[in-house]
């Protein structure tokens, strides 16, 4: 076999491979040879067939098996030997004209083609010790798990129906239709709908709207939805509804007891004051692990300034962008409406796409290095918090992922990331911050970052490409369209 590198241009690389037909002779001699002692054919005893009569019988087929393990070994064995290691899997070129490749089949001919491959670029890992991060820690005050408390008490209360007007604590049941230019959208209605007023359930100025209201009224509440609401159709849009009280009833007492700390499963109202904070502590907790991993991201794309193959970029790109145009046109949006142009949006998305690949690359370097492995129990978990998601449907989810090695092994990626960045965590200077609860959910808007992770950013203005992408988007509202979206909900 002959190999020669035709093209070496940055990362991109051509290597023409020649195989000799001589080679593929040989190789046809000993596939012939080995099928002569296992082949039966009618007329011919076991093992007596004559290696001409299955040259004939079975060679080009044979030839056709030969040449695929060749396509299939040599690219492997090629960057093993050269020290490389391909972005993408390498392209084969070979011919095309039906009348060479028959020469080939019939060991007639030389067998020629070349791979064409960008390789991942050499990454000198650096000290980590001059990376200086700023944990931000909120200390959670008795209050604030106190007021949770509340409303997890308030949740468990008994209500009796009332004669008198609805008053803020007061339980509202109605019916409800919402509309945006007088036409009933989709998620917008309800009946038997359960709202405690005040609870900040519903968008802002809808619960509002219904202190006064006494069973049997009708009423219309017009509201704006907010214009980062979860459904982008429904984002920054008025609205109306109409809606049919058909009861308001008054809690009763609430009392924070064991007794209540019994009725959720606890033990005692001790413990689920504990349960509480932990719960707050967990919330403030990932938003600091978000805020820390993005200092992180940045002080790496500071760092590590390597070229990036521009397939891994390519197809980075596609996935923003394909799913940047799907909302836009499912929320009836163009880019100009995003205070952009579709060129601009184009540039600032690439950029992103950049960045991931280049900070993908890092980290899976300095993992290697680490020695960090992945093991089959979290990936077992892994698989398990999907199913968890789809309630309903585990059956189908888990039998997706049995027959879909591919999918498994797809959530290897974040796991080994995560895993990377806690080993970068303990080498980094990291320095505690304590800060309120407001300064740590801070918009950050204005920061340029961005998740090596393929989690797609929502087109927010110009400024979206910046925005740190790790951020989770708000589900859509489903049932009860007047909803907060969750996000507000667990940042409260």
């Amino acid at each position: 076999m002959q190999v020669s590198e035709t093209l070496n241009e940055g990362l991109k690389r051509e290597i023409k491979v020649v195989v000799p037909k001589a080679d593929l002779q040989s190789r046809l001699g000993a596939r012939l040879e080995d099928a002569k002692g296992k082949v039966q054919l009618k007329g011919f005893r076991p093992g007596k067939v004559p290696v001409a009569h299955l040259r004939k019988m079975y060679g080009k087929s044979f030839m056709a098996e030969i040449v695929n393990e060749i396509l299939s070994e040599t690219p492997r064995s090629i960057l093993a030997d050269r020290g490389e290691k391909s972005a993408t899997q390498p392209e084969i070129d070979m011919t095309e004209d039906e009348k060479e490749a028959e020469k080939v089949l019939s060991g007639d001919a030389d067998f020629e083609f070349s791979m064409k491959y960008e390789v991942i670029p050499p990454i000198e890992i650096k000290d980590f010790s001059s990376i200086k991060i700023t944990r931000e820690v909120v200390e959670i005050p008795d209050e604030e798990v106190e007021e949770q408390v509340k409303r997890i008490a308030q949740s468990a209360a008994t209500y009796e129906p009332k004669d008198g007007k609805a008053e803020n604590g007061d339980r509202v049941t109605m019916d409800y239709v919402g509309k945006i230019d007088g036409e009933a959208f989709e998620g917008g209605t309800d009946t038997d709908a359960k709202l405690v007023l005040g609870s900040g359930q519903f968008i802002p100025g809808f619960e509002d709207q219904l202190v006064g209201v006494k069973a049997g009224d009708e009423k219309q509440v017009k509201v704006t939805f907010p214009e980062d609401y979860g459904a982008a159709q429904l984002a920054g849009k008025e609205a109306t509804f109409d809606v049919t009280v058909k009861e308001v009833a008054s809690a009763g007492e609430i009392v924070i007891d064991d007794e209540l700390a019994s009725k959720l499963g606890l033990e005692s109202a001790e413990r689920l004051r504990e349960v509480v904070r932990e719960q707050i502590e967990s919330q403030y907790g990932s938003i600091t692990r978000q805020k820390v991993k993005r200092q992180l991201l940045d002080a790496l794309d500071e760092d590590y300034k390597i070229e990036t193959p521009s397939k891994l970029v390519d197809a980075e790109f596609n996935n923003i962008w394909n799913q940047i145009t799907s909302e836009l046109e499912q929320a009836g949006k163009t880019f100009e409406d995003e205070d952009t142009t579709e060129d601009e949006a184009r540039e600032e998305y690439m950029r992103l796409a950049e960045r991931r690949v280049r900070l993908g690359l890092v980290l899976s370097e300095i993992g290697e290095q680490a020695g960090i492995q992945v093991s089959e129990q979290e990936l077992q978990q892994a698989v398990m918090n999907h199913v968890r998601q789809y309630p309903g449907q585990e059956q189908q989810v888990f039998d997706f992922f049995k027959n879909n090695p591919d999918a498994v092994a797809n959530l290897r990626a974040p796991i080994f990331e995560e895993k990377t960045v806690d080993y970068l965590l303990e080498k980094v200077s990291v320095t505690d911050k304590t800060v309120g609860k407001d300064e740590l959910m801070a918009d950050e808007e204005d920061e340029k970052s961005a998740k090596p992770a393929k989690k797609k950013a929502a087109p927010k203005k110009k400024a979206a490409a910046k925005k740190d992408d790790a951020a989770e988007k708000a589900e859509p509202a489903k049932k009860a369209a007047p909803k907060k979206k969750k996000a507000e909900e667990a940042g409260e």
